[in-house]
């Protein structure tokens, strides 16, 4: 498969920087075709232009300069999200990637009549999540009802294949973990990645 590997921490000495580069790694070990985002390295600017806001509810939707990006995600068979959360959501820059990547004529088709949308990945049959959470699970899960993991799922999954297969693994309590929790997670992960579920 050609998959996708979105990698959004401006800190390259971080935890999660260390799971961008097992999941790099697990998925050419079996046997994927795959390409490597990491938005802070690649200097991704997250803020929408004007005109980009002023083109937006168009299908022919073409943000400037960074065209690349949407190539890719209409070329792709899968795609994985490497984040923390923090406030209980994603990055400011990766909430911009989907402000301005995941868009009208390439995420979805926008019907101006009828104002609904139309999912248009039908080309994307895999989705896959690794983050980490400060908070404990128990916080995320039970009092913050996870909010993050609910954007993903009520809204980024289902602009994809019906058929569209999901991992989502996430290490809570990151404040507080050992080395030996998070030895323990990133062999969970390259282990997950290196056989898919597809």
């Amino acid at each position: 498969m050609r998959i996708q590997v979105v990698h959004c921490h401006p800190l390259t000495d971080s935890f999660d920087h260390a799971l961008y580069l097992a999941i790099l790694k697990a998925l050419r070990e079996g046997g994927h075709t795959v390409t490597g985002t990491d938005l802070y390295r690649e200097g991704f600017s997250p803020g929408m232009t004007e005109q980009e806001r002023r083109a937006y509810m168009g299908n022919d939707y073409a943000p400037e300069h960074i065209g690349r990006y949407v190539e890719i995600l209409k070329e792709i068979d899968g795609i994985v999200f490497c984040f923390p959360h923090w406030w209980l959501s994603m990055p400011a820059v990766l909430k911009g990637y989907f402000d301005r990547i995941w868009g009208p004529g390439t995420a979805f088709l926008y019907d101006a009549k009828g104002g609904n949308i139309k999912p248009n990945l039908q080309n994307v049959r895999f989705l896959g999540v690794v983050t980490s959470f400060g908070s404990p699970w128990w916080f995320v899960n039970l009092l913050a009802r996870n909010p993050g993991r609910k954007v993903f799922k009520y809204a980024i999954e289902l602009l994809c294949s019906p058929k569209l297969r999901t991992e989502w693994l996430a290490i809570y309590g990151m404040d507080k973990s050992t080395e030996e929790e998070r030895a323990a997670f990133l062999e969970k992960v390259s282990n997950r990645f290196r056989v898919l579920p597809l």
